[in-house]
């Protein structure tokens, strides 16, 4: 969209038109002393040109495009069709915002209808609503509906192998609530230490958060820990960063989950340097009326024909306000629309295959670099496409020295806690090369 300034004199005929007589007119309600007096320390304008050039020079110092990745952890670099990115630049998808006038909107509301109906069957629950903000919050908004649902119940159980960024924003929820937080440690190969947590849940507990696969990689006991909730009286809550997995693994819902919900961003949405997700959210039919966010539903008209509406939607601008079930605001459209395409151009066979092509690029992976020598594998537990390896010098230094030859090596786990000062997280998908992984085999071992 090009920037249009506008001159003195279209200044000029907007002011009559108001019937102000300047611009600090327009302002006058606001208070001498809280104004701004002086010049904002801004550079100078540019011209278009000008401006062009810069972004140009910018993007020039942007390398990551052009080297070689193996950075997972809760954002994935999966190959977009092409189509995807030219679908969504329509206007109808472009400008999407929460379809309130159906009548409007049956084009965004089928659309996302059919989200939901695709994440109810990759994760085998029964409803899903129309996205959230991002796995993080998708993660204590489950927590959430636990409480609302188990209503005197306190506390909530997280596992330590949750990515640490969702423990995060959990944590923020919940701590301002008064709800207590207790967290499972992790068992030496990678996965959550359910003997410890039998320990923590009880006739107390609310809820109980597993991601699977975990932070660092591992595939999780999904039926073990269902079964551990659900003996106390709490729900089980899985959080799933990488959905494609889904496409190898049986879906949670199948092992007795109460909620899967996640980040649905490897399913159309590059990376984008961190964001925006998209979050997802699925449950079970009876917790329909305590789900965040909103949910479209399919009718009929009198005539027969098929329509989509907002079933249920609640958020804080509507009568309930602060008694509200959620504050979600949005439905990430545009983000969830990619997301829809993705799945119908993948289709169920077409997931499966992607996930098996990740998974054996992991495992190549996983081969080519405990074949160095000082290099380990420290976790035995299954994982899906990503791992961690412990190398014998610090992780950042290891980060640090291949990015200088083109490779972002991984994730350095010592950002999170120094035990984990020597370990990367590296992750391969079907975009990672064969030869990339060489190179990267090959750049590690002259390092070390």
């Amino acid at each position: 969209m090009r920037y249009l300034p506008t001159a003195p004199d279209d200044e000029r005929e907007m002011l009559a038109v108001v019937g102000a007589k300047s611009i600090d007119e327009l302002f006058s309600s606001i208070p001498e002393e809280v104004r701004f007096k002086g010049e904002l320390e801004l550079e100078p304008a540019r011209s278009e040109q000008e401006l062009h050039a810069f972004f140009c020079e910018l993007a020039e110092k942007n390398t990551a495009a052009r080297m070689d990745s193996f950075l997972g952890g809760g954002n994935y670099s999966h190959f977009v069709p092409s189509h995807i990115d030219q679908l969504i630049l329509r206007s109808e998808f472009y400008t999407a915002y929460t379809p309130y006038q159906a009548e409007l909107a049956q084009g965004t509301l089928q659309t996302i209808f059919e989200f939901q109906t695709m994440i109810t069957m990759l994760t085998g629950m029964e409803v899903a609503n129309a996205s959230l903000y991002d796995g993080a919050t998708a993660c204590s908004e489950a927590l959430l509906m636990a409480d609302r649902i188990a209503r005197k119940r306190r506390k909530m159980v997280i596992c330590g192998a949750v990515h640490p960024h969702y423990r995060e924003v959990c944590d923020t929820f919940l701590r301002h609530l008064g709800i207590e937080v207790l967290t499972v440690p992790m068992l030496p190969d990678g996965s959550s230490c359910i003997d410890e947590a039998r320990k923590m849940v009880d006739a107390e507990t609310a809820g109980v958060l597993v991601q699977s696969p975990n932070f660092l990689g591992a595939v999780e006991d999904v039926a073990a820990w269902a079964g551990l909730a659900h003996d106390a009286g709490a729900m089980l809550v899985v959080a799933v960063a990488e959905p494609l997995s889904l496409g190898i693994l049986r879906p949670p819902g199948e092992f007795g989950a109460d909620v899967v919900c996640g980040e649905a961003q490897s399913l159309g949405v590059p990376p984008q340097f961190g964001g925006p997700g998209v979050g997802f959210f699925s449950t079970l039919q009876k917790n329909v009326r305590q789900m965040p966010g909103r949910i479209v539903g399919r009718a009929a008209d009198v005539d027969g024909n098929t329509g989509f509406v907002l079933a249920l939607a609640t958020r804080e601008q509507h009568i309930r306000r602060e008694k509200a079930t959620s504050n979600i605001c949005t439905n990430q459209g545009l983000c969830m629309t990619m997301a829809t395409m993705y799945m119908a151009t993948l289709g169920k066979a077409g997931i499966r295959k992607l996930a098996e092509l990740n998974l054996s690029k992991a495992v190549y992976l996983r081969d080519k670099l405990t074949a160095i020598p000082a290099v380990e594998a420290p976790y035995a537990a299954p994982f899906f496409n990503e791992f961690v390896v412990r190398l014998p010098i610090p992780a950042a230094d290891a980060v640090s020295a291949l990015a200088d030859k083109g490779i972002v090596a991984g994730l350095d786990l010592g950002r999170f806690d120094e035990i984990w000062r020597n370990d990367l997280l590296v992750c391969a998908t079907e975009t990672t090369t064969a030869g990339a992984i060489d190179r990267f085999a090959a750049g590690l071992e002259a390092l070390l």
